[in-house]
C-alpha cells in the first residue's frame, strides 16, 4: 500500500496503511476500525481485500466515504459467489475503481451491484486487471477529486 499512501500524501490527503490479519474479512474489520478511526471525518478504503474489509467496517464505523481500489466482487471464475451481502447497509458515498479485465470483478456484475449503495460511483480503467499500479496516478487523481467532493 506504500505507493497508494505516498500518492495520497503528495495530493495533500492524510493516509495510512492498515496491516490486516489474514483470514476472513470479518476478523479484519475491528483491526481496520481501530487503526482508521470512526465517524464522518474518516474516508475508509483499500485495495482488493483491504477494500472489502473497509466496506464492511464502514457500516459499523459510520465513515464519511469509501474509496475502493479493485474491489474483489467474487473469486475468479465464481461470479455466482458475490461479496455484496453488506452493500445495502453502506450509506456513505463510495467510489469503486476497477480494471475492465479484473478477474475478481466481472464488470457487468460490478456495474449492477454498486447500485445497492445509494451514493456510489464507478471508474473503470481500460486494459487493467486486478490491481491499478500501472494507472495509479489516474486512480489517485480520481480518488482525490471524489474525496474533495464529499468533504
Amino acid at each position: 500500500m506504500k505507493p497508494y499512501v505516498d500518492g495520497f500524501k503528495r495530493r495533500g490527503i492524510d493516509a495510512v496503511a492498515v496491516d490486516l490479519p489474514r483470514g476472513g474479512a470479518e476478523r479484519a474489520v475491528p483491526v481496520f476500525i481501530k487503526t482508521s478511526g470512526r465517524g464522518h471525518d474518516v474516508i475508509g478504503g483499500g485495495q482488493s481485500f483491504g477494500g472489502r474489509v473497509s466496506s464492511m467496517a464502514a457500516i459499523e464505523a459510520d465513515f464519511g466515504g469509501l474509496v475502493l481500489f479493485s474491489y474483489p466482487l467474487h473469486r475468479p471464475g465464481f461470479p455466482d459467489q458475490l461479496r455484496t451481502e453488506h452493500f445495502t447497509r453502506i450509506h456513505c458515498p463510495t467510489l469503486f475503481m476497477s480494471g475492465d479485465r479484473d478477474p475478481f470483478a466481472r464488470l457487468d456484475l460490478l456495474k449492477e451491484k454498486i447500485k445497492l449503495i445509494p451514493k456510489s460511483k464507478l471508474v473503470v480503467f481500460k486494459g487493467q486487471g486486478h490491481g491499478l499500479l500501472a494507472v495509479l496516478d489516474d486512480a489517485l487523481d480520481a480518488a482525490t477529486e471524489f474525496i474533495h467532493g464529499i468533504k
